[in-house]
């Protein structure tokens, strides 16, 4: 392709990757925690650290971790929060380690001395070094990375990956613009051979949280270095919510994960065997699998499908009045003490239909019959999908149970269940769902907002979540903005105040059925001794609201939360329904966490450096960084084709030869001809010169 044909093609780029770049940013008032889903990425924030190999890793790339067994770490890794770090950033690495959690057999302890740990400190920008180092190391969460997705990423080279546009196979999927990269950052596109980068026998992967953006490393701000074969992919690299299916592939099969940590059952019911969950004998009626149809369709495809779709059914529409049916898990085994059933429910019947969550366990024989009642919803005669989540407490086996009931002789439909989980996590303290979000977003001007009721966390504090559907300003009406404020509340008077150091997460949840392959998008702050984190009230600017009966007070989050765009995508809005999670957490015992640590062997790792200035920092870290090879062989130190092999840290040369030719020396760097080949060589030349004077004497005759 010529010079002018790739412009051309640029330039029909260029307007959608111009919406990207100059898209206005929310004024930077005092009214949000940061840009939200137009926040700086890591190579963004990273610019001018110049040390670091492909923008967020600190090592030599000779440095081969994801194919040395060597460099890969043992489980639990052991981890120090130093106190250079924000309150916020400890609390995201927090979060960070439970997805691991969640989706891996990957796990994390707090450091006890170990050789190997991991150590979270703020320095300049966000980077990682790539495997286990065997001596401690850093990973660094600088000034604006503290949030989820850049925590996951650098984790990730810590395990052992490197950015997915590094593969040997990157060129039939992404087109890379070398006129439009920044002069002196042509090596951060290398790609690498498969015996170098293994992908682990995965396909390229658009989605990967490991993967660059399209505007990385540019000259100019609206010209892309990266593009995607597919052009719609364009929109979708460099994502920043979570975890890709394949990149929890990739993870699983690179540690041999056989179970995760923290999920204890999942299902959809769309095999026949429903998860393993028995009908109950001693019940009067069933729970049916049912395929999804037009007047009831399931919840994990939502009638997108045909001929698939399933979930439990309970009629309501004949029996008794107070006849049910009992549909039991197997039998679980937990390892914490406290887990969080969340499953999808629709009553379609009269109002007076319960669903009623029990737990069974160990009657101090074994036997897992001894029964509680947990939770009961009563239905409502809102016949719409709905999410709840039940908090357990368990701390030895026991199985769950879900019973419906039917409430009156007029009831006429049934009680449906779908896309169960239950996971060893703590349930979020604010669930909200907007049904319909569509037409809210067709139906609100930009500005106005919804508000949910007031939650209460842990503590006892009362807090409420505001969506603006199509911004808080004019200069962003294509996203949805979301913040959290307080309400007054009845616990107020005994509570401290203000509230700060208290982080809040808000989440907008992706209804994938399979919790392991969700990719919400998540956002925290922390708050400070600000007065809007001050007691609400008439005199400190608290809105009285009448459906609470409480006041509310000042907004504090993020006007770009998430674009509509985003929002379509994925499962936000299965069934047109938004769900919102929300959590105010203390972290105040997370201010002091810093411990010792070991002597370490000596080593030319970036160490913390005293307090100094940002710019002085970046220099001093650049500084010092030397390039460390892998091992000996790493470049290879043999000439001529020779062979390196590594024994007990030094380098040998193991020669090559071929027919003509052997090499020899310590390095290979004599090349020899073989003396057979010499003598035949001479030969064939006397030969040559005798069969030319012989024809020329022939010649002369004839003449």
């Amino acid at each position: 392709m010529g010079y002018g044909d790739r412009l051309s093609k640029i330039a029909a780029l260029i307007g959608f990757f111009v919406v990207l770049k100059v898209q206005a940013l929310p004024t930077q008032t005092g009214d949000y925690a940061d840009a939200g889903e137009l926040r700086d990425d890591i190579l963004e924030i990273n610019r001018g650290l110049n040390h670091l190999f492909e923008g967020d890793i600190a090592i030599d790339p000779g440095r081969n971790a994801i194919l040395d067994q060597t460099r890969r770490w043992k489980f639990p890794i052991p981890y120090i929060l130093t106190d250079s770090l924000e309150l916020n950033a400890k609390g995201v690495i927090l979060q960070a380690f439970e997805e691991y959690r969640l989706r891996s057999c990957v796990d994390f302890k707090p450091y006890e001395g170990e050789s190997s740990y991991v150590s979270f400190t703020k320095l300049s920008g966000c980077w990682s070094y790539v495997g286990d180092d065997r001596t401690g190391q850093n990973v660094s969460i600088g000034a604006r990375c503290d949030t989820k997705a850049i925590v996951q990423h650098e984790l990730l080279h810590a395990l052992g990956f490197y950015h997915e546009q590094s593969r040997s196979d990157r060129d039939g999927y992404v087109k890379i613009w070398w006129d439009q990269i920044e002069d002196g950052k042509e090596h951060n596109f290398n790609k690498y051979e498969d015996d170098f980068i293994t992908d682990l026998n995965t396909p390229y992967d658009y989605e990967s949280i490991m993967h660059y953006r399209p505007l990385s490393f540019n000259k100019n701000d609206s010209i892309p270095t990266i593009t995607t074969a597919i052009p719609s992919f364009n929109e979708v690299i460099g994502q920043r919510l979570d975890f890709s299916a394949v990149d929890i592939t990739r993870l699983n099969r690179m540690y041999d994960c056989a179970n995760t940590h923290t999920l204890l059952d999942q299902c959809s019911f769309e095999l026949i065997n429903i998860c393993g969950m028995i009908q109950n004998e001693e019940d009067n009626a069933d729970w049916v699998q049912t395929l999804s149809n037009p007047a009831d369709m399931d919840h994990t495809v939502a009638g997108r499908c045909r001929d698939s779709g399933y979930f439990m059914r309970f009629d309501t529409s004949s029996g008794e009045p107070g006849s049910s049916a009992l549909l039991e898990s197997r039998i679980l085994y937990p390892k914490r003490d406290e887990q969080c059933l969340q499953f999808f429910y629709k009553m379609t019947g009269a109002a007076g239909d319960k669903l009623v969550i029990w737990i069974r366990t160990d009657d101090g024989t074994g036997t897992v019959r001894s029964v509680k009642k947990i939770h009961t919803i009563t239905g409502s005669g809102h016949a719409a999908w709905k999410i709840a989540h039940v908090t357990l407490k368990m701390t030895e086996k026991f199985r769950y149970f879900f019973q419906g009931v039917r409430g009156s002789p007029g009831s006429s439909g049934a009680v449906l269940i779908d896309d169960i989980a239950l996971t060893e996590t703590i349930c979020p303290s604010a669930v909200w769902q907007i049904h319909n979000f569509t037409g809210v977003l067709n139906h609100t001007s930009v500005g106005g907002s919804l508000k949910s009721r007031c939650f209460f966390n842990s503590e006892g504090r009362s807090f409420g979540i505001s969506v603006y559907p199509n911004g808080k300003e004019s200069d962003n009406p294509d996203y949805v903005g979301m913040t959290l404020h307080l309400c007054s509340g009845e616990n107020d008077a005994v509570l401290q105040w203000p509230a700060e150091n208290r982080q809040a997460t808000i989440v907008a949840v992706d209804q994938d059925p399979d919790v392991k392959l969700r990719m919400s998008s998540t956002r925290s702050f922390t708050t400070d001794n600000n007065p809007r984190w001050n007691r609400t009230t008439s005199t400190s600017g608290g809105i009285w609201d009448d459906d609470c009966e409480c006041f509310r007070g000042q907004d504090f989050g993020w006007s770009t939360f998430i674009s509509h765009k985003q929002l379509h995508s994925r499962s936000f809005l299965k069934d047109d329904d938004l769900i919102i999670t929300a959590d105010f957490n203390d972290l105040t015992h997370l201010i002091k966490t810093e411990v010792p640590v070991n002597p370490p062997a000596p080593s030319n790792d970036i160490t913390v450096e005293d307090p100094i200035r940002e710019v002085e920092m970046r220099t001093e870290v650049s500084k010092h960084r030397e390039a460390r090879a892998a091992n000996a062989c790493h470049p290879n130190p043999c000439f001529n084709g020779g062979v390196c092999v590594e024994s007990e840290g030094q380098a040998s040369c193991r020669c090559v030869s071929s027919q003509t030719t052997y090499s020899a020396g310590r390095r290979c760097e004599e090349l020899n001809v073989d003396r057979g080949i010499v003598g035949a060589l001479i030969g064939g030349a006397a030969g040559t010169v005798i069969l030319t004077l012989a024809i020329f004497s022939v010649i002369r005759r004839a003449q």
